[in-house]
């Protein structure tokens, strides 16, 4: 009895397929087969070429600076010919001027690399270029104003690097609010007038 049930289902899940019915859902079944290759060929190829650049990066990372670097060294050695110039004649003339020439060849290569100092003496402080350090109350400049520069601060193509460590003038004690002009011809907003 189980067994006539079996070949009952078998006949339930046959469908009859006209030969040209046949032949065209083969074709469709070889079609998504292939299809289907190609699709794991062009993924294998994706994931080398992700592979690829990925090791291309990590090699620009690790040589990126090599230009650089090569410029360094040749201010290296310039040090290290300034330093046994002065050992071997014992003067510190020698070694100076050989030091102030790096510090001149190395203030030209970081030009031509983009590098600017942050111009700072007398400028109004600016959060963005400067790192104010201290405080100190003048009566001699603007409130606001940087007196004194403790480290320069440098830019790398308009991009602020390091800010300058900077002191900042304040207001002394009791003094007006708004600043007189050390030169000029206002004192407190009011012009300065003129005699006839």
């Amino acid at each position: 009895m189980a067994e006539h049930n079996h070949k009952k289902e078998h006949k339930k899940n046959n469908i009859l397929l006209g030969f040209e019915e046949f032949e065209a859902l083969k074709k469709k079944a070889d079609e998504s087969i292939e299809c289907f290759d190609r699709l794991l060929r062009l993924q294998a190829e994706f994931d080398n070429y992700k592979k690829r650049l990925e090791k291309d990066r990590l090699e620009f990372v690790k040589f990126a600076n090599e230009e650089i670097i090569m410029e360094v060294l040749n201010v290296l050695d310039d040090f290290e010919r300034a330093v046994k110039a002065g050992k071997s004649k014992h003067d510190f003339d020698v070694l100076y001027k050989g030091i102030e020439m790096i510090w001149k060849d190395m203030n030209e290569f970081l030009k031509k690399k983009g590098v600017k100092e942050i111009d700072t003496q007398g400028k109004p402080f600016n959060p963005h270029e400067h790192e104010a350090m201290m405080q100190e109350e003048r009566d001699d400049c603007p409130e606001d104003h940087v007196t004194e520069e403790f480290q320069k601060g440098y830019m790398l193509n308009d991009r602020i690097i390091r800010p300058a460590k900077v002191k900042v003038s304040k207001r002394p004690k009791g003094a007006p609010r708004s600043p007189e002009r050390v030169e000029g011809s206002e004192v407190e907003g009011k012009p300065e007038k003129k005699e006839e």
